[in-house]
């Protein structure tokens, strides 16, 4: 909402007789916003995804792989995302590593990829997990 609405705020901001001075964002506040926005749509579109109609638990951990893909990328790529964003990015990582960690020990997880038609034993292959 505030990048769409980004002239109206600073405009609303700049009014000394509203007493908002302190919140108007700079050039470099705007871009931080902005990357920001970027940033989070991943999250966004994982809720949504889960949110659906008809969630299903077997695309919980590939999904979770594509929100990790995407972290890791935002968190070392220096030229899209400035160094307060990057590190946003790897402690999201992190944290997401922390819960991913726990669908290892899970059996609920491994049965609903194993018995889903798309996935079976392939994904957990393409991971690299033991055939334990």
């Amino acid at each position: 909402f505030a990048l769409d609405h980004g002239e109206i705020i600073d405009i609303i901001v700049e009014d000394k007789a509203l007493g908002l001075r302190d919140f108007e964002l700079g050039e470099e506040e705007w871009v931080t916003v902005k990357e920001l926005c970027d940033v989070l749509k991943v999250f966004k579109d994982a809720t949504m995804f889960f949110s659906c109609g008809t969630p299903n638990l077997a695309n919980v951990i590939p999904t979770m792989d594509q929100v990790d893909q995407i972290l890791t990328s935002n968190s070392l790529n220096d030229t899209t995302f400035s160094a307060p964003i990057r590190v946003t990015c790897s402690l999201a990582k992190k944290t997401l590593n922390c819960y991913y960690d726990k669908t290892d020990y899970l059996e609920t997880y491994r049965i609903a990829m194993v018995l889903h038609p798309c996935y079976k034993l392939e994904y957990f292959r393409t991971a690299g997990w033991d055939n334990d």
